[in-house]
């Protein structure tokens, strides 16, 4: 198959220049043309296979199960958009029908361990009073409720049994992109490596093919990569690759009934996928990795994940893995979230950057609150603030107690 020639950008001035065109990147684009933004857009991707983009090599997943109100706000439009996404896209599609998500609404159950019950149960307490369908089941009511599971060393568990589980990631992306191409937003297969900043702008990007491209806004959406961007404005902000790894396994012994996603209290999770099952956790140790590093580590599932599924569901007591990945969070060291706003100093820059493994749940709506920025100049549906990059400066993090 022949190489399609290399297409440079079709202006050398752009309104808003996005660095990064995976699902964050994309979802900003989406929302800006969406809004009627009539201003020139350029998304700039390193790699239009999206191969090893985090979106691509993400566990898909969502859930309302959070300690701050905004994280639950934020999730719940994601769940209503990942609902509405059909219809969203159908004006798209011309004559193709358009794509469903595949939505498995089986949520989550975190297994909580006795000295957790008090801080699950403020939680669910808190969750509920924000409209998610969250409950608290003590240990028997657990163990009925899903007999396969142990709950011998549990002091309940955490339940969302509505709004809660998995779906097509690549799908959710794929529709930002073809809508915002469509809506007139450019996409090149190019890579950013310098910006060009005068006192508090930046004024240029220039490309990996030596094209300088003038920008009124530049959008940081690089993920792993992010520090990298900021740092060529002369910014700096904590995010860093980390490393996960997935392993998705057959079972000896099936698990009846509508199995939700099991988080276990020491970090790894597991769901089932059709006639398999998905796991994976924090890898031990975790720390940086290089953007280039995507080989897995196959002693985790050995060593960590199936002793932990093994005590948790005895069911799995004879598993074989059959496929395994790994992809990199863009992981935000001060507090495990989304930095997203423009920089107090540098006025044109926008951050969003460093989800630590939620972006792709939060996309539709960060990709939204970004576009209000960009267009009104503040945000109009939810409040992102408290996401902001002034905490950085401050070294002040933001609290979020359910951080898988």
């Amino acid at each position: 198959m022949a190489i399609p020639a290399y297409k440079p950008p079709r202006a050398n001035r752009y309104d808003v220049v996005i660095v990064g065109g995976a699902v964050i990147g994309s979802s900003i684009a989406y929302w800006l043309t969406d809004a009627g933004f009539d201003g020139a857009i350029l998304v700039v991707e390193r790699d239009s296979s999206y191969e090893f983009s985090s979106t691509a090599l993400s566990t898909s997943a969502i859930r309302q199960q959070y300690s701050n109100p905004i994280n639950i706000r934020i999730s719940q439009f994601g769940v209503e958009f990942i609902e509405t996404f059909r219809d969203r896209m159908r004006p798209f599609y011309e004559g193709e029908a358009a794509p469903d998500l595949g939505f498995r609404e089986h949520g989550y159950l975190y297994c909580i361990p006795p000295e957790g019950v008090e801080a699950a149960r403020a939680r669910v307490d808190l969750q509920r009073a924000h409209g998610a369908h969250t409950v608290f089941l003590e240990p028997g009511p657990l163990k009925d409720r899903f007999p396969w599971l142990n709950v011998d060393d549990l002091g309940g568990g955490s339940w969302g049994a509505r709004a809660e589980g998995w779906f097509d990631s690549v799908g959710l992306m794929n529709g930002f992109r073809r809508a915002a191409r469509r809506n007139g937003a450019e996409y090149i297969d190019n890579q950013v490596t310098a910006l060009t900043r005068d006192g508090d702008r930046v004024t240029s990007v220039t490309l990996a093919t030596g094209e300088v491209v003038e920008c009124g806004v530049v959008v940081n959406a690089a993920g792993p990569r992010a520090a990298r961007v900021a740092d060529m404005a002369g910014l700096s902000i904590p995010v860093e690759p980390r490393k996960r790894h997935s392993f998705v396994f057959a079972s000896a012994t099936p698990i009846p009934g509508r199995m939700p996603n099991v988080i276990d209290p020491v970090g790894a999770f597991v769901r089932p996928e059709h006639d398999l099952f998905l796991t994976g956790n924090t890898p031990t140790p975790d720390g940086p990795a290089d953007t280039e590093d995507f080989e897995t580590k196959h002693d985790e599932f050995e060593d960590y994940i199936w002793p932990a599924l093994y005590n948790r569901i005895p069911q799995f007591d004879a598993l074989k893995v059959r496929q395994f990945w790994t992809g990199h969070y863009a992981y935000n060291t001060l507090d495990h979230n989304a930095i997203v706003g423009f920089h107090p100093e540098v006025g044109n820059f926008v951050f969003a950057n460093g989800f630590s493994g939620h972006g792709l749940q939060q996309s539709p709506a960060v990709g939204r609150g970004v576009a209000e920025l960009i267009v009104h100049g503040s945000y109009r549906t939810l409040d992102l603030t408290p996401l902001g990059f002034d905490r950085i400066v401050r070294n002040e993090p933001f609290l979020e107690e359910a951080v898988i």
